[in-house]
């Protein structure tokens, strides 16, 4: 792709995704974005709908695209970028205000490329280990995330800042009821494999060699017990004795290898 080809790619808009089998948008009224790579997705993804960038000259120019000519933009100084984000974020020069994510339908992920996994998250509401997770789900090819609506973050720039850039390009699917999502995916041929660190097999063992979904559940808590009755399989990655337990989105991670890389 030319220099040329880039820099149209921020001209596109296209209509909005459809709507989502649970409650709709993660989150009501604007969100804003900050920092070079979650701007920069959200200014070439085609569903987002964009009211306002600030930012500095300098970097503008580091975008890889061009804006419309009617974008609306305001220059502002570091100073003043700052007052527009939550304290100490590292906005580089980037601020976007835009409307938040319409939903997608689970039938249509589910019911898609069943080569690639689905990623399930039962209550793990810290923005930084959500945003974390969907960037290795980007960075691995899962389908989608999905989540309860009621138990997860809502669309911000501190989530999208983690994801770099992967809040636009992997589906976020929230639902009203996570068990009944978990039976959906089961009609669809979806092996679900709960992670526990209580589980005898490890991942390795339980993995399927068909579709496969990953469910995680919050740090400390872990997956509540309905849940875990609504996985085929419970299994556990092989760490050392001498620590307890991962982070949620490093165990996602390794997870999300571990379907990428079975034989």
């Amino acid at each position: 792709m030319t220099k040329g080809d880039r820099k149209r790619a921020l001209r596109g808009r296209a209509g909005r995704m459809k709507g989502g089998r649970g409650s709709g948008k993660g989150t009501s009224g604007h969100v804003r974005l900050w920092g070079r790579h979650p701007v920069e997705a959200a200014l070439k993804n085609p569903i987002r709908q964009h009211r306002k960038l600030w930012a500095t000259r300098e970097a503008i120019e580091t975008l890889d695209g061009e804006l419309p000519d009617d974008f609306p933009v305001e220059y502002a100084e570091v100073a003043d970028l700052g007052r527009l984000v939550a304290k100490d974020a590292p906005h580089q020069g980037l601020v976007l205000e835009c409307e938040p994510l319409d939903g997608v339908f689970l039938d249509d992920v589910a019911n898609g490329d069943k080569a690639r996994p689905v990623v399930v998250l039962d209550q793990v509401t810290d923005p930084h280990n959500v945003g974390a997770i969907l960037r290795s789900a980007a960075a691995f090819n899962a389908a989608c995330i999905l989540t309860q609506d009621r138990h997860a973050p809502p669309e911000s720039g501190v989530l999208a800042k983690s994801a770099s850039g992967a809040l636009e390009t992997v589906p976020w699917i929230r639902v009203v009821n996570l068990a009944r999502a978990l039976d959906e995916l089961a009609e669809a041929g979806y092996w679900r494999i709960g992670m526990t660190g209580e589980a005898e097999a490890t991942l390795a063992e339980a993995m399927p060699e068909g579709p496969v979904a990953i469910v995680l559940g919050a740090e400390g808590e872990g997956m509540r017990h309905n849940i875990e009755q609504h996985c085929d399989a419970l299994a556990k990655l092989p760490i050392s004795s001498s620590i307890e337990s991962l982070n949620v989105s490093n165990a996602a991670a390794i997870s999300l290898y571990a379907v990428a890389t079975r034989s």
